[in-house]
C-alpha cells in the first residue's frame, strides 16, 4: 500500500510537471508569435521624411516656397501589440506635422561649401563652411541603423529591434536642449530644422542628402570662433586638445566647473552616451597660456525614453549599463559615468560638483524649464513638453544628491588605460591615455 501510494504521488507529480511544461511552451510559443508580429510590421530600415500635402515632390519647384509641412518620420508607426513589445515612446511625434523653413546651401549663411561627408554609425552628415569661415553641419534627423544591425538579427528576421530602437530618441530634442543650455550658462551648437531640396548645390550628395529633414548646427571643431568668448585661438575637438595638453604641459587647462555643470547638465536631460567624439573645446590663448571651455554636441539621446517589453530586456543594468530610459528617477548612475569623466574630472574636489549643482538648480527654475518647450510647435509641445519639463524638475530636484555619488564613482574607478574614443589612432607619445592632467609632458 505503501508502494502503491509512493507510486501514486510521482505519477501526479509527473503529470502536473508535464502539464506545467505544455503550458509554459504554448506561452513561450504564443511569446514568440506575438514578437514576431511586433516585429514584422515594417521591413524598412530607413526611410527620409515625408512631405505632407504633396502628390509628387519632383513636380514641386522648392524655390518657390519658403516652408513645408513635413512628419519626421512615418517608419515607427505602431499596433497594440507592437506597444506591448517594443514601446510606445516617440512614435506620436515622429510622425507628428511641424512646419520648418526650406533653405538652400547656395544661399543659407551666404552660400556654403560642401567640405566632407561625416556622421557616425546612424547619421548622415554633411560638414560645411560659410563664406566668413564659420564651420557648420547639416545632420540629418532621421536615423540609419543599418550599420549597428548584427548579422544574427538580419538572419533571424529581428532586424525591428534596432531600427524600431530609434523611436526612443526625440526627433527635437536638441532644440530644447539648446534652450535649456542657455539658462544654465552651457555652450550648446544651436540646433535649428530645417528642410534641404534637392539641389544642383549639393552635387554628388543630392540623391542622398536631398530632399531631407536636417538639424542644421554649428560644428564642435574648426572654423572661426563663433561663441562670445574672446581671445580665442581655436576650436577642436578632444584628440587635439590631448596632443595640445601634451605638447604644452601645465600650460594648458580645461575649465573644470564648467565641464562639470555641462556634464550634470547631461544627466538633468538624460543625454546618456557622453563619449569623446561628442565634445569640442573652445581654446582661450592668454599670456602664452591655454585655458579649454567645453562644447558639448550631438543631443540625439536627450530625453531618451524606454519602454515595452523587450527595450527594457535589453537596457537591463547587467547588459548595457549605459543605456537607460528618461525618469524621474536615475535608474543606475555609474552606467552614466563614462570614461570621458574618468580621463578628465577624476580627482576634482567634491566641493566643485556641489557648487556646479547649486548654481543649475538655481539656474534651471521651474519657469525657466517650461519656457524652454516654446521653441517646439504646438502640437509637439502637447504631445510631451509637460512629462518631459516634470522629469528635468525631479532630477533637478535632486541633483545634490546626484552630483555627489557621481563624484564618488569618479573616485572609485581605476584611470584608464585604453585611448578615449577618437584617439585610438594616438600613440603614447602623442596624447596621454591614462588621464588629462596626468604626466603633461
Amino acid at each position: 500500500m505503501i508502494i502503491n501510494g509512493r507510486r501514486y504521488i510521482f505519477l501526479t507529480i509527473l503529470v502536473i510537471m508535464r502539464k506545467t511544461l505544455i503550458i509554459i511552451g504554448i506561452l513561450l510559443a504564443t511569446f514568440i508569435g506575438l514578437l514576431y508580429v511586433s516585429l514584422s510590421s515594417t521591413d524598412n530600415v530607413f526611410s527620409t521624411c515625408e512631405i505632407l500635402g504633396i502628390a509628387d515632390i519632383e513636380e514641386i519647384d522648392f524655390t518657390e516656397h519658403d516652408s513645408v509641412l513635413v512628419a519626421a518620420s512615418t517608419l515607427y508607426k505602431s499596433t497594440l501589440i507592437k506597444d506591448i513589445f517594443q514601446g510606445s515612446q516617440y512614435r506620436e511625434v515622429w510622425a507628428a506635422p511641424i512646419k520648418v523653413p526650406i533653405v538652400f546651401l547656395d544661399t543659407l549663411e551666404g552660400g556654403m561649401e560642401i567640405l566632407k561627408e561625416g556622421g557616425g554609425k546612424q547619421t548622415h552628415s554633411l560638414k560645411l563652411r560659410s563664406k566668413d569661415g564659420f564651420v557648420f553641419s547639416l545632420r540629418g534627423v532621421n536615423k540609419d541603423p543599418k550599420a549597428l544591425i548584427p548579422e544574427f538579427a538580419k538572419q533571424l528576421g529581428l532586424e525591428n529591434i534596432i531600427v524600431d530602437g530609434i523611436s526612443a530618441q526625440h526627433p527635437y530634442a536638441a532644440l530644447v536642449a539648446a534652450q535649456l543650455a542657455d539658462k544654465a550658462g552651457i555652450l550648446h551648437t544651436q540646433p535649428k530644422v530645417l528642410f534641404v531640396p534637392k539641389h544642383e548645390h549639393l552635387g554628388t550628395y543630392n540623391n542622398k542628402y536631398g530632399d531631407r529633414l536636417f538639424l542644421f548646427e554649428r560644428e564642435t571643431e574648426g572654423g572661426a570662433n563663433w561663441t562670445d568668448f574672446e581671445q580665442v585661438k581655436e576650436i577642436i575637438d578632444t584628440d587635439d586638445l590631448q596632443e595640445l595638453r601634451k605638447e604644452h604641459g601645465e600650460k594648458v587647462t580645461i575649465d573644470k566647473a564648467l565641464l562639470i555643470r555641462a556634464r550634470l547638465f547631461d544627466i538633468l536631460i538624460g543625454d546618456w552616451d557622453r563619449h569623446a567624439k561628442q565634445w569640442g573645446w573652445v581654446i582661450q590663448e592668454k599670456n602664452e597660456k591655454f585655458n579649454a571651455i567645453p562644447l558639448p554636441g550631438d543631443r540625439d539621446n536627450a530625453f531618451f525614453t524606454i519602454e515595452g517589453i523587450l527595450p527594457t530586456l535589453i537596457s537591463n543594468r547587467h547588459i548595457l549599463p549605459g543605456l537607460q530610459s528618461f525618469d524621474k528617477e536615475i535608474d543606475y548612475l555609474p552606467g552614466l559615468v563614462m570614461p570621458f569623466d574618468i580621463y578628465f574630472l577624476k580627482g576634482a574636489e567634491l566641493e566643485l560638483f556641489l557648487n556646479e549643482a547649486k548654481k543649475l538648480k538655481s539656474l534651471l527654475t521651474d519657469e525657466s524649464i517650461d519656457a524652454a518647450f516654446e521653441v517646439w510647435p504646438n502640437n509637439v509641445r502637447e504631445l510631451n513638453a509637460e512629462d518631459i519639463a516634470n522629469t528635468i524638475k525631479s532630477r533637478r530636484n535632486n541633483l545634490l544628491d546626484y552630483a555627489q555619488a557621481f563624484r564618488g564613482i569618479l573616485e572609485e574607478r581605476e584611470f584608464l588605460v585604453e585611448p578615449l574614443k577618437g584617439s585610438e589612432d594616438k600613440s603614447a607619445q602623442e596624447v596621454n591615455f591614462s588621464c588629462f592632467d596626468c604626466n603633461a609632458l
